[in-house]
Protein backbone atom coordinates (compact mmCIF):
# COMPACT_ATOMS: atom_id res chain seq x y z
CA UNK A 1 0.00 0.00 0.00
CA UNK A 2 1.40 3.16 -0.62
CA UNK A 3 2.09 6.19 1.77
CA UNK A 4 -0.12 9.55 1.58
CA UNK A 5 3.27 11.49 0.54
CA UNK A 6 3.21 9.36 -3.10
CA UNK A 7 -0.52 10.09 -4.26
CA UNK A 8 -0.71 12.33 -7.08
CA UNK A 9 -1.74 15.55 -6.32
CA UNK A 10 -5.00 15.42 -8.61
CA UNK A 11 -5.98 12.14 -6.86
CA UNK A 12 -6.28 14.27 -3.50
CA UNK A 13 -8.85 16.68 -2.58
CA UNK A 14 -7.88 20.61 -2.53
CA UNK A 15 -8.53 21.59 0.78
CA UNK A 16 -7.21 25.36 0.23
CA UNK A 17 -10.70 26.42 0.39
CA UNK A 18 -10.33 25.62 4.30
CA UNK A 19 -6.90 26.45 5.21
CA UNK A 20 -4.13 27.82 2.90
CA UNK A 21 -1.54 25.89 4.88
CA UNK A 22 -1.07 23.84 8.33
CA UNK A 23 0.90 26.58 9.82
CA UNK A 24 -1.94 29.43 8.39
CA UNK A 25 -4.50 26.84 10.56
CA UNK A 26 -2.49 26.82 13.63
CA UNK A 27 -2.43 30.38 13.58
CA UNK A 28 -6.14 30.70 13.25
CA UNK A 29 -7.12 28.65 15.97
CA UNK A 30 -4.90 30.63 17.85
CA UNK A 31 -7.06 33.58 17.41
CA UNK A 32 -10.16 31.01 18.07
CA UNK A 33 -9.08 30.17 20.84
CA UNK A 34 -8.40 33.60 22.56
CA UNK A 35 -12.36 34.52 21.18
CA UNK A 36 -14.06 31.19 23.13
CA UNK A 37 -14.92 33.05 26.53
CA UNK A 38 -16.24 36.03 24.33
CA UNK A 39 -19.86 35.29 25.06
CA UNK A 40 -19.14 34.83 28.64
CA UNK A 41 -19.70 39.00 28.77
CA UNK A 42 -23.74 37.86 27.71
CA UNK A 43 -24.25 35.42 30.40
CA UNK A 44 -27.33 36.05 32.87
CA UNK A 45 -28.33 38.81 30.58
CA UNK A 46 -29.10 36.67 26.99
CA UNK A 47 -33.12 37.71 28.11
CA UNK A 48 -32.97 40.80 29.11
CA UNK A 49 -33.71 42.34 25.35
CA UNK A 50 -33.66 41.57 21.97
CA UNK A 51 -30.51 43.75 21.26
CA UNK A 52 -28.38 40.92 23.61
CA UNK A 53 -30.24 38.02 22.24
CA UNK A 54 -29.31 39.43 18.48
CA UNK A 55 -25.96 40.16 19.79
CA UNK A 56 -25.01 37.11 21.35
CA UNK A 57 -26.24 34.94 18.45
CA UNK A 58 -24.38 36.92 15.73
CA UNK A 59 -21.17 36.26 17.93
CA UNK A 60 -22.19 32.61 18.32
CA UNK A 61 -22.03 31.44 15.08
CA UNK A 62 -19.60 33.59 13.66
CA UNK A 63 -17.34 31.69 16.08
CA UNK A 64 -18.81 27.84 14.71
CA UNK A 65 -18.51 28.74 11.42
CA UNK A 66 -14.97 29.53 11.90
CA UNK A 67 -14.98 26.26 14.11
CA UNK A 68 -16.30 24.62 11.48
CA UNK A 69 -13.56 25.53 9.16
CA UNK A 70 -10.97 24.66 11.12
CA UNK A 71 -12.21 21.36 12.60
CA UNK A 72 -13.07 20.31 9.25
CA UNK A 73 -9.90 20.66 7.98
CA UNK A 74 -8.25 18.64 10.91
CA UNK A 75 -10.69 16.21 10.07
CA UNK A 76 -10.36 15.38 6.41
CA UNK A 77 -6.67 15.85 7.13
CA UNK A 78 -7.07 12.87 9.76
CA UNK A 79 -9.36 10.42 7.83
CA UNK A 80 -6.58 10.62 4.78
CA UNK A 81 -3.75 10.09 7.08
CA UNK A 82 -4.15 9.11 10.81
CA UNK A 83 -0.37 7.51 11.03
CA UNK A 84 1.19 11.19 10.21
CA UNK A 85 1.92 12.35 13.83
CA UNK A 86 1.49 16.27 12.95
CA UNK A 87 -2.44 15.43 11.73
CA UNK A 88 -3.05 13.05 14.72
CA UNK A 89 -1.81 16.23 17.16
CA UNK A 90 -3.97 18.72 15.14
CA UNK A 91 -6.89 16.67 15.38
CA UNK A 92 -6.77 16.67 18.70
CA UNK A 93 -6.16 20.05 19.00
CA UNK A 94 -9.22 20.51 17.27
CA UNK A 95 -11.46 18.25 19.07
CA UNK A 96 -9.82 20.06 22.61
CA UNK A 97 -11.77 23.33 21.03
CA UNK A 98 -14.83 21.78 19.90
CA UNK A 99 -14.91 20.44 24.12
CA UNK A 100 -13.22 24.02 25.70
CA UNK A 101 -16.02 25.67 23.43
CA UNK A 102 -19.33 23.48 24.52
CA UNK A 103 -17.83 24.09 28.04
CA UNK A 104 -17.98 27.88 27.92
CA UNK A 105 -21.12 27.98 26.33
CA UNK A 106 -22.92 25.43 28.02
CA UNK A 107 -25.26 28.40 30.13
CA UNK A 108 -26.41 29.53 26.67
CA UNK A 109 -29.15 26.78 25.93
CA UNK A 110 -30.74 27.05 30.00
CA UNK A 111 -30.45 30.64 29.63
CA UNK A 112 -32.41 30.46 25.86
CA UNK A 113 -34.75 28.28 27.61
CA UNK A 114 -35.72 30.81 30.53
CA UNK A 115 -36.50 33.43 28.55
CA UNK A 116 -40.51 34.24 28.20
CA UNK A 117 -42.69 32.89 25.36
CA UNK A 118 -44.25 36.58 25.02
CA UNK A 119 -41.29 38.02 24.39
CA UNK A 120 -39.09 35.49 22.40
CA UNK A 121 -42.18 35.33 20.11
CA UNK A 122 -42.12 39.38 19.58
CA UNK A 123 -38.52 39.34 19.00
CA UNK A 124 -38.27 36.35 16.19
CA UNK A 125 -40.89 39.19 14.25
CA UNK A 126 -37.89 41.38 14.17
CA UNK A 127 -36.70 40.99 10.47
CA UNK A 128 -32.96 40.75 11.55
CA UNK A 129 -33.41 38.08 13.81
CA UNK A 130 -34.50 35.82 10.29
CA UNK A 131 -31.36 33.66 9.97
CA UNK A 132 -32.15 32.55 13.73
CA UNK A 133 -35.66 31.78 13.59
CA UNK A 134 -35.33 28.01 12.67
CA UNK A 135 -32.69 27.84 14.97
CA UNK A 136 -34.52 29.25 17.94
CA UNK A 137 -37.56 27.68 17.19
CA UNK A 138 -35.87 24.20 16.89
CA UNK A 139 -33.66 24.60 20.12
CA UNK A 140 -36.89 25.66 22.29
CA UNK A 141 -38.54 22.23 20.98
CA UNK A 142 -35.56 20.82 23.14
CA UNK A 143 -36.39 22.67 26.42
CA UNK A 144 -37.69 19.88 28.45
CA UNK A 145 -34.39 18.14 28.27
CA UNK A 146 -32.08 21.11 28.40
CA UNK A 147 -30.51 20.85 32.18
CA UNK A 148 -29.45 23.92 33.85
CA UNK A 149 -26.06 25.82 34.10
CA UNK A 150 -24.29 23.49 36.16
CA UNK A 151 -25.40 20.57 34.94
CA UNK A 152 -25.17 21.31 31.26
CA UNK A 153 -21.56 22.24 31.94
CA UNK A 154 -21.24 19.03 33.86
CA UNK A 155 -22.21 17.25 30.69
CA UNK A 156 -20.13 18.98 28.12
CA UNK A 157 -17.34 18.05 30.08
CA UNK A 158 -18.29 14.14 30.20
CA UNK A 159 -19.20 14.64 26.62
CA UNK A 160 -15.06 14.71 25.44
CA UNK A 161 -14.59 11.54 27.42
CA UNK A 162 -17.29 10.02 25.85
CA UNK A 163 -16.34 10.60 22.59
CA UNK A 164 -12.94 8.70 23.25
CA UNK A 165 -14.54 5.08 23.00
CA UNK A 166 -15.44 5.81 18.88
CA UNK A 167 -12.12 7.39 18.54
CA UNK A 168 -10.38 4.53 20.43
CA UNK A 169 -12.20 1.66 17.94
CA UNK A 170 -11.08 3.60 15.00
CA UNK A 171 -7.96 3.94 15.87
CA UNK A 172 -7.79 -0.12 16.86
CA UNK A 173 -9.89 -0.81 13.55
CA UNK A 174 -7.96 1.77 10.89
CA UNK A 175 -4.71 1.40 12.73
CA UNK A 176 -3.76 -1.83 14.94
CA UNK A 177 -5.57 -4.34 13.26
CA UNK A 178 -3.29 -6.72 10.66
CA UNK A 179 -5.46 -9.06 8.70
CA UNK A 180 -2.69 -10.19 6.55
CA UNK A 181 -1.91 -11.55 2.90
CA UNK A 182 -4.63 -13.58 1.25
CA UNK A 183 -2.53 -15.36 -1.70
CA UNK A 184 -0.06 -12.37 -1.84
CA UNK A 185 -2.12 -10.21 -1.88
CA UNK A 186 -2.23 -7.56 1.35
CA UNK A 187 -6.26 -7.47 2.86
CA UNK A 188 -7.10 -4.15 4.26
CA UNK A 189 -10.82 -2.80 4.57
CA UNK A 190 -10.98 -1.76 0.84
CA UNK A 191 -9.36 -4.90 -0.81
CA UNK A 192 -11.75 -6.53 1.21
CA UNK A 193 -15.08 -5.72 -0.59
CA UNK A 194 -12.63 -7.16 -3.52
CA UNK A 195 -11.77 -10.13 -1.98
CA UNK A 196 -15.69 -10.57 -1.15
CA UNK A 197 -16.77 -10.26 -4.61
CA UNK A 198 -14.02 -12.68 -6.14
CA UNK A 199 -14.89 -15.71 -8.30
CA UNK A 200 -12.57 -17.75 -6.30
CA UNK A 201 -13.97 -19.06 -3.53
CA UNK A 202 -11.34 -20.36 -1.84
CA UNK A 203 -10.10 -16.48 -2.01
CA UNK A 204 -13.33 -15.71 -0.41
CA UNK A 205 -12.82 -18.11 1.85
CA UNK A 206 -9.32 -17.39 3.37
CA UNK A 207 -9.83 -13.39 3.34
CA UNK A 208 -13.56 -14.32 5.16
CA UNK A 209 -11.42 -16.16 8.02
CA UNK A 210 -8.58 -14.07 7.82
CA UNK A 211 -11.10 -11.07 8.51
CA UNK A 212 -13.02 -12.45 11.61
CA UNK A 213 -9.85 -13.88 13.54
CA UNK A 214 -7.99 -10.80 13.80
CA UNK A 215 -11.66 -9.14 15.08
CA UNK A 216 -12.12 -12.74 17.41
CA UNK A 217 -8.76 -11.82 18.24
CA UNK A 218 -9.44 -7.88 19.73
CA UNK A 219 -13.24 -9.36 20.64
CA UNK A 220 -12.91 -8.35 24.47
CA UNK A 221 -11.93 -4.75 23.72
CA UNK A 222 -13.74 -4.00 20.97
CA UNK A 223 -16.81 -5.61 23.01
CA UNK A 224 -15.67 -3.19 26.11
CA UNK A 225 -15.46 -0.10 23.49
CA UNK A 226 -18.96 -0.98 22.22
CA UNK A 227 -20.54 -1.73 25.99
CA UNK A 228 -18.57 1.83 26.95
CA UNK A 229 -20.70 3.95 24.13
CA UNK A 230 -23.91 1.89 25.08
CA UNK A 231 -23.91 2.82 28.58
CA UNK A 232 -22.77 6.67 27.26
CA UNK A 233 -25.89 6.67 25.01
CA UNK A 234 -28.21 5.33 28.26
CA UNK A 235 -26.86 7.99 30.70
CA UNK A 236 -27.23 10.98 28.57
CA UNK A 237 -30.84 9.79 28.03
CA UNK A 238 -31.58 9.12 31.73
CA UNK A 239 -30.17 12.31 32.45
CA UNK A 240 -31.92 14.67 29.92
CA UNK A 241 -35.15 12.97 31.21
CA UNK A 242 -35.51 11.32 27.46
CA UNK A 243 -37.87 7.78 27.89
CA UNK A 244 -35.07 6.03 26.29
CA UNK A 245 -31.97 6.06 24.32
CA UNK A 246 -33.44 5.53 21.57
CA UNK A 247 -36.53 8.35 22.00
CA UNK A 248 -33.42 10.83 22.53
CA UNK A 249 -31.67 9.66 19.16
CA UNK A 250 -35.07 10.45 17.62
CA UNK A 251 -36.43 13.99 19.20
CA UNK A 252 -34.38 15.85 17.49
CA UNK A 253 -35.80 14.98 14.14
CA UNK A 254 -38.85 15.07 15.36
CA UNK A 255 -39.72 11.09 14.11
CA UNK A 256 -41.86 9.24 15.92
CA UNK A 257 -40.81 5.79 17.56
CA UNK A 258 -42.96 4.15 15.54
CA UNK A 259 -41.39 5.04 12.31
CA UNK A 260 -38.11 3.28 13.79
CA UNK A 261 -39.89 -0.21 14.63
CA UNK A 262 -42.86 0.16 11.79
CA UNK A 263 -39.54 0.18 9.59
CA UNK A 264 -38.44 -3.92 11.55
CA UNK A 265 -41.49 -5.02 11.51
CA UNK A 266 -42.28 -4.38 8.02
CA UNK A 267 -39.09 -5.94 6.97
CA UNK A 268 -39.39 -8.83 9.29
CA UNK A 269 -42.80 -9.51 7.14
CA UNK A 270 -40.49 -9.27 3.79
CA UNK A 271 -38.38 -12.26 5.42
CA UNK A 272 -40.14 -14.75 2.70
CA UNK A 273 -38.23 -12.61 -0.06
CA UNK A 274 -35.38 -11.95 1.54
CA UNK A 275 -34.92 -16.08 2.20
CA UNK A 276 -36.12 -16.55 -1.01
CA UNK A 277 -33.42 -13.88 -2.63
CA UNK A 278 -30.64 -16.27 -0.48
CA UNK A 279 -32.02 -19.01 -2.27
CA UNK A 280 -31.95 -17.57 -6.25
CA UNK A 281 -28.15 -16.74 -5.07
CA UNK A 282 -27.41 -20.31 -3.91
CA UNK A 283 -29.24 -21.81 -7.09
CA UNK A 284 -27.24 -19.64 -9.42
CA UNK A 285 -23.87 -20.24 -7.71
CA UNK A 286 -24.66 -24.21 -8.12
CA UNK A 287 -24.39 -24.61 -4.24
CA UNK A 288 -27.12 -26.28 -1.66
CA UNK A 289 -26.19 -24.24 0.89
CA UNK A 290 -24.34 -20.87 0.81
CA UNK A 291 -21.70 -19.86 3.28
CA UNK A 292 -21.89 -16.02 4.64
CA UNK A 293 -18.35 -15.31 2.17
CA UNK A 294 -21.17 -16.47 -0.81
CA UNK A 295 -23.82 -13.68 0.05
CA UNK A 296 -21.60 -10.58 -1.96
CA UNK A 297 -19.89 -12.39 -4.68
CA UNK A 298 -21.66 -11.60 -8.58
CA UNK A 299 -24.51 -14.03 -9.34
CA UNK A 300 -24.54 -12.84 -12.65
CA UNK A 301 -21.02 -12.06 -14.64
CA UNK A 302 -19.81 -8.58 -14.81
CA UNK A 303 -20.17 -7.25 -18.18
CA UNK A 304 -17.08 -4.38 -18.64
CA UNK A 305 -17.62 -3.75 -14.89
CA UNK A 306 -14.18 -2.14 -14.46
CA UNK A 307 -14.28 1.55 -15.04
CA UNK A 308 -11.17 4.61 -14.22
CA UNK A 309 -12.10 7.32 -12.42
CA UNK A 310 -12.60 8.98 -15.52
CA UNK A 311 -14.97 7.03 -16.71
CA UNK A 312 -16.69 6.55 -13.96
CA UNK A 313 -17.31 10.74 -13.78
CA UNK A 314 -18.35 10.45 -17.36
CA UNK A 315 -21.16 7.94 -16.24
CA UNK A 316 -22.30 9.90 -13.28
CA UNK A 317 -22.68 12.81 -15.43
CA UNK A 318 -25.47 11.40 -17.81
CA UNK A 319 -26.73 8.90 -14.79
CA UNK A 320 -27.45 12.13 -13.37
CA UNK A 321 -29.12 14.13 -16.52
CA UNK A 322 -32.97 14.08 -15.11
CA UNK A 323 -31.81 16.52 -12.04
CA UNK A 324 -31.08 18.93 -15.03
CA UNK A 325 -27.44 19.94 -16.67
CA UNK A 326 -26.39 22.67 -14.12
CA UNK A 327 -26.87 19.56 -11.11
CA UNK A 328 -25.04 17.74 -13.55
CA UNK A 329 -22.42 20.05 -14.57
CA UNK A 330 -21.53 21.35 -10.69
CA UNK A 331 -21.34 17.86 -9.72
CA UNK A 332 -18.72 16.98 -12.40
CA UNK A 333 -16.62 19.73 -12.20
CA UNK A 334 -16.64 18.75 -8.25
CA UNK A 335 -15.45 15.23 -9.20
CA UNK A 336 -12.75 16.47 -11.46
CA UNK A 337 -11.77 20.21 -11.58
CA UNK A 338 -12.37 21.43 -8.47
CA UNK A 339 -10.93 18.32 -6.79
CA UNK A 340 -13.68 17.57 -4.41
CA UNK A 341 -12.69 13.90 -3.94
CA UNK A 342 -9.67 12.12 -2.58
CA UNK A 343 -9.78 9.31 -4.28
CA UNK A 344 -7.48 6.21 -4.04
CA UNK A 345 -6.37 4.14 -0.87
CA UNK A 346 -2.80 4.60 1.11
CA UNK A 347 -0.91 3.59 4.32
CA UNK A 348 -3.30 5.08 7.51
CA UNK A 349 -6.52 6.59 5.16
CA UNK A 350 -9.87 5.97 6.69
CA UNK A 351 -11.39 2.68 4.94
CA UNK A 352 -14.69 2.79 3.62
CA UNK A 353 -16.14 6.18 1.83
CA UNK A 354 -17.85 9.66 3.07
CA UNK A 355 -18.83 12.80 2.14
CA UNK A 356 -18.28 16.04 4.74
CA UNK A 357 -19.22 19.15 3.23
CA UNK A 358 -19.34 22.45 5.65
CA UNK A 359 -20.93 25.95 5.24
CA UNK A 360 -17.10 27.08 4.09
CA UNK A 361 -15.15 25.45 1.45
CA UNK A 362 -16.53 22.44 -0.81
CA UNK A 363 -18.29 19.95 -0.26
CA UNK A 364 -15.49 16.99 0.10
CA UNK A 365 -15.79 13.06 -0.62
CA UNK A 366 -13.54 10.43 0.85
CA UNK A 367 -13.27 7.22 -1.85
CA UNK A 368 -11.13 4.23 -1.76
CA UNK A 369 -11.99 3.82 -5.38
CA UNK A 370 -11.08 0.28 -7.24
CA UNK A 371 -10.86 0.09 -10.78
CA UNK A 372 -12.19 -3.19 -11.21
CA UNK A 373 -14.90 -2.81 -8.60
CA UNK A 374 -18.45 -1.85 -9.88
CA UNK A 375 -19.62 -0.94 -6.68
CA UNK A 376 -17.08 1.75 -6.16
CA UNK A 377 -18.82 3.92 -9.10
CA UNK A 378 -22.13 3.17 -7.27
CA UNK A 379 -19.86 4.43 -4.03
CA UNK A 380 -18.64 7.86 -6.39
CA UNK A 381 -22.61 8.74 -6.95
CA UNK A 382 -23.92 8.12 -3.67
CA UNK A 383 -21.41 10.45 -1.88
CA UNK A 384 -21.80 13.17 -4.96
CA UNK A 385 -25.47 12.72 -4.08
CA UNK A 386 -24.45 13.89 -0.53
CA UNK A 387 -22.22 16.65 -1.60
CA UNK A 388 -24.46 17.89 -3.82
CA UNK A 389 -27.08 18.24 -0.91
CA UNK A 390 -24.63 19.91 0.69
CA UNK A 391 -23.89 22.15 -1.94
CA UNK A 392 -27.66 23.46 -2.18
CA UNK A 393 -28.30 23.50 1.35
CA UNK A 394 -25.15 25.91 1.83
CA UNK A 395 -26.00 27.91 -1.01
CA UNK A 396 -29.59 28.26 -0.47
CA UNK A 397 -29.76 28.98 3.44
CA UNK A 398 -28.03 31.21 6.55
CA UNK A 399 -25.35 29.16 8.29
CA UNK A 400 -27.45 28.48 11.40
CA UNK A 401 -29.97 26.45 9.64
CA UNK A 402 -28.34 25.27 6.63
CA UNK A 403 -27.09 21.47 7.42
CA UNK A 404 -29.65 18.70 7.42
CA UNK A 405 -29.90 15.46 9.13
CA UNK A 406 -28.73 12.40 8.34
CA UNK A 407 -32.27 10.83 7.43
CA UNK A 408 -32.52 13.72 4.72
CA UNK A 409 -28.95 12.76 4.04
CA UNK A 410 -29.53 8.79 3.39
CA UNK A 411 -32.21 9.99 0.69
CA UNK A 412 -29.65 12.37 -1.76
CA UNK A 413 -27.24 9.76 -1.86
CA UNK A 414 -28.92 6.59 -2.70
CA UNK A 415 -31.38 8.97 -4.98
CA UNK A 416 -28.46 8.93 -7.32
CA UNK A 417 -27.57 5.12 -7.15
CA UNK A 418 -31.22 4.87 -8.11
CA UNK A 419 -30.71 6.73 -11.13
CA UNK A 420 -27.19 5.41 -11.77
CA UNK A 421 -29.02 1.87 -12.20
CA UNK A 422 -31.89 3.70 -14.45
CA UNK A 423 -29.59 4.64 -16.71
CA UNK A 424 -27.32 1.82 -16.98
CA UNK A 425 -30.36 -0.51 -17.53
CA UNK A 426 -31.36 1.99 -20.38
CA UNK A 427 -28.26 2.32 -22.18
CA UNK A 428 -28.21 -2.06 -22.92
CA UNK A 429 -29.89 -4.64 -24.72
CA UNK A 430 -27.81 -6.66 -23.93
CA UNK A 431 -29.72 -9.92 -21.59
CA UNK A 432 -26.60 -10.62 -19.39
CA UNK A 433 -25.78 -7.18 -18.73
CA UNK A 434 -29.50 -6.89 -17.66
CA UNK A 435 -29.50 -9.62 -16.06
CA UNK A 436 -26.22 -8.49 -14.19
CA UNK A 437 -27.85 -4.81 -13.29
CA UNK A 438 -30.84 -6.24 -11.75
CA UNK A 439 -28.63 -8.60 -9.57
CA UNK A 440 -26.36 -5.47 -8.72
CA UNK A 441 -29.92 -3.62 -7.45
CA UNK A 442 -31.15 -6.90 -5.41
CA UNK A 443 -27.64 -6.62 -3.75
CA UNK A 444 -28.21 -3.51 -3.22
CA UNK A 445 -31.11 -3.11 -1.69
CA UNK A 446 -30.43 -5.89 0.37
CA UNK A 447 -27.42 -3.70 1.80
CA UNK A 448 -28.92 -0.65 2.40
CA UNK A 449 -32.82 -1.34 3.43
CA UNK A 450 -32.44 -5.31 4.71
CA UNK A 451 -29.14 -5.11 6.16
CA UNK A 452 -29.03 -1.86 7.93
CA UNK A 453 -32.60 -2.47 9.09
CA UNK A 454 -30.50 -6.19 10.88
CA UNK A 455 -27.83 -3.38 12.40
CA UNK A 456 -30.71 -1.10 13.43
CA UNK A 457 -32.60 -4.09 15.29
CA UNK A 458 -29.33 -5.08 16.71
CA UNK A 459 -28.88 -1.68 17.89
CA UNK A 460 -32.49 -2.11 19.87
CA UNK A 461 -32.19 -5.03 21.66
CA UNK A 462 -28.91 -4.18 22.68
CA UNK A 463 -29.80 -0.85 24.34
CA UNK A 464 -33.27 -1.93 25.44
CA UNK A 465 -31.22 -5.09 27.52
CA UNK A 466 -28.56 -2.59 29.00
CA UNK A 467 -31.53 -0.69 29.83
CA UNK A 468 -33.53 -3.09 31.50
CA UNK A 469 -30.16 -3.13 33.69
CA UNK A 470 -28.86 -6.62 32.47
CA UNK A 471 -25.39 -6.91 31.62
CA UNK A 472 -24.16 -6.66 28.10
CA UNK A 473 -20.73 -8.37 27.30
CA UNK A 474 -19.02 -9.90 24.40
CA UNK A 475 -21.32 -13.24 25.16
CA UNK A 476 -24.67 -11.23 24.66
CA UNK A 477 -23.41 -9.20 21.40
CA UNK A 478 -22.50 -12.11 19.92
CA UNK A 479 -25.38 -14.36 20.74
CA UNK A 480 -28.06 -11.69 19.97
CA UNK A 481 -25.98 -10.90 16.51
CA UNK A 482 -26.24 -14.48 15.49
CA UNK A 483 -29.73 -15.02 16.36
CA UNK A 484 -30.52 -12.15 14.09
CA UNK A 485 -27.72 -13.30 11.39
CA UNK A 486 -29.98 -16.68 11.26
CA UNK A 487 -33.12 -15.11 11.16
CA UNK A 488 -32.19 -12.53 8.12
CA UNK A 489 -30.33 -15.04 6.27
CA UNK A 490 -32.71 -17.53 6.84
CA UNK A 491 -31.97 -21.00 6.19
CA UNK A 492 -30.08 -21.10 2.84
CA UNK A 493 -26.80 -19.66 4.39
CA UNK A 494 -24.37 -21.61 6.76
CA UNK A 495 -22.30 -19.43 9.40
CA UNK A 496 -18.88 -19.99 11.13
CA UNK A 497 -18.57 -19.68 14.80
CA UNK A 498 -16.86 -16.57 14.85
CA UNK A 499 -19.50 -14.89 12.21
CA UNK A 500 -21.17 -13.11 14.69
CA UNK A 501 -17.89 -11.09 15.17
CA UNK A 502 -19.43 -8.81 12.03
CA UNK A 503 -21.95 -7.28 15.34
CA UNK A 504 -18.44 -5.82 16.44
CA UNK A 505 -17.08 -4.19 13.90
CA UNK A 506 -19.53 -1.94 12.49
CA UNK A 507 -18.57 2.15 12.94
CA UNK A 508 -21.82 3.16 12.83
CA UNK A 509 -22.83 1.59 16.53
CA UNK A 510 -21.03 4.29 18.15
CA UNK A 511 -23.36 6.95 16.79
CA UNK A 512 -26.44 5.64 17.99
CA UNK A 513 -29.62 4.56 16.03
CA UNK A 514 -27.83 6.15 13.13
CA UNK A 515 -28.13 3.27 10.78
CA UNK A 516 -31.77 3.09 10.17
CA UNK A 517 -31.30 6.00 8.34
CA UNK A 518 -29.90 3.66 5.56
CA UNK A 519 -32.97 1.61 5.18
CA UNK A 520 -35.57 4.39 5.49
CA UNK A 521 -33.97 6.84 2.88
CA UNK A 522 -33.23 4.40 0.30
CA UNK A 523 -37.08 3.36 0.35
CA UNK A 524 -37.80 7.09 0.31
CA UNK A 525 -35.39 7.80 -2.53
CA UNK A 526 -37.22 4.70 -4.32
CA UNK A 527 -40.28 6.41 -4.44
CA UNK A 528 -38.65 9.84 -5.52
CA UNK A 529 -36.50 8.55 -8.17
CA UNK A 530 -39.62 6.73 -9.68
CA UNK A 531 -41.85 10.66 -9.17
CA UNK A 532 -38.89 12.32 -11.48
CA UNK A 533 -38.25 10.08 -13.27
CA UNK A 534 -41.78 9.40 -14.65
CA UNK A 535 -42.86 12.92 -13.70
CA UNK A 536 -41.80 16.72 -15.32
CA UNK A 537 -40.33 20.00 -14.02
CA UNK A 538 -42.59 20.08 -11.25
CA UNK A 539 -41.81 16.16 -9.65
CA UNK A 540 -37.61 17.91 -10.18
CA UNK A 541 -38.38 21.05 -8.73
CA UNK A 542 -39.69 19.43 -6.12
CA UNK A 543 -36.85 16.83 -5.45
CA UNK A 544 -34.57 20.04 -5.91
CA UNK A 545 -36.68 22.15 -3.48
CA UNK A 546 -35.89 19.12 -0.69
CA UNK A 547 -31.93 19.32 -1.58
CA UNK A 548 -32.40 23.23 -1.10
CA UNK A 549 -34.05 23.20 2.30
CA UNK A 550 -31.40 22.43 4.68
CA UNK A 551 -32.22 22.55 8.07
CA UNK A 552 -34.90 24.42 7.49
CA UNK A 553 -37.73 21.88 7.75
CA UNK A 554 -37.54 18.94 10.08
CA UNK A 555 -37.09 15.71 7.81
CA UNK A 556 -40.34 14.63 7.75
CA UNK A 557 -41.81 18.07 6.40
CA UNK A 558 -38.85 18.19 4.14
CA UNK A 559 -39.78 14.94 2.40
CA UNK A 560 -43.28 15.90 1.99
CA UNK A 561 -42.52 18.72 -0.25
CA UNK A 562 -40.33 16.26 -2.12
CA UNK A 563 -43.52 13.77 -2.87
CA UNK A 564 -43.61 10.99 -0.13
CA UNK A 565 -44.46 11.01 3.53
CA UNK A 566 -42.69 8.50 6.06
CA UNK A 567 -44.73 8.98 8.70
CA UNK A 568 -46.42 6.10 6.57
CA UNK A 569 -45.18 2.90 6.16
CA UNK A 570 -45.99 2.58 2.50
CA UNK A 571 -42.76 3.95 0.85
CA UNK A 572 -41.31 0.93 3.26
CA UNK A 573 -43.59 -2.04 2.11
CA UNK A 574 -43.68 -0.81 -1.20
CA UNK A 575 -39.52 -1.20 -1.43
CA UNK A 576 -40.10 -5.05 -0.12
CA UNK A 577 -42.58 -5.42 -3.29
CA UNK A 578 -40.21 -3.62 -5.60
CA UNK A 579 -37.58 -6.15 -4.23
CA UNK A 580 -39.59 -9.06 -4.68
CA UNK A 581 -40.43 -8.12 -8.37
CA UNK A 582 -36.59 -7.75 -8.91
CA UNK A 583 -36.04 -11.27 -8.05
CA UNK A 584 -38.90 -12.59 -10.53
CA UNK A 585 -36.92 -10.26 -13.19
CA UNK A 586 -33.91 -11.72 -12.95
CA UNK A 587 -35.26 -15.31 -12.85
CA UNK A 588 -36.78 -14.82 -16.59
CA UNK A 589 -33.53 -12.77 -17.47
CA UNK A 590 -31.34 -16.75 -16.54
CA UNK A 591 -33.28 -18.89 -16.90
Amino acid sequence: MIERKEQKTNDTWDLSALTQSPEAWDKDVAALRSRLGELEEYKGRLGESSDTLYSALNKLFTILQEAERLGSWAFLMYSADSSNPEVINRAGIADMVENEFSEKTSWMDPELMAIKEEDISKWLEEDRFAPYRVYITKARRMKDHVLSDKEERIMSLYGANAEGYHQAYMDIDNIDLDFGEVDGEKLTHSTWSKFLHSTDESKREKAYKAFYKEYEDHQHIIARLYEGSVKNDIFSAKARGYKSSLDRALFPDNVPEEVYRNLISAVHEAFPSLHRYYALRAKLLGKDKLKHWDVYVPVVPAVNSKHTYEEAVDIIREAVMPLGKDYSDILCKGLLEDRWVDRYENKGKRSGAFSAGCFTGNPYILTNFEEDVINSVFTLIHEGGHSMHSYFSAKNNPFPCYNYTIFEAEVASTFNENLLMKYLMSHTDNKEEKAFLVAQQLDNIVATFFRQTMFAEFELLVHEEAEKGNPINVTFFRETYRKLLESYFGPQVEFESNSDMEGLRIPHFYRAFYVYKYATGIAASIALSERVVNGGEQERNDYLTFLKSGGSRYPLEALRVAGVDMAKPDAVKATAKYFDSLITELEELVK
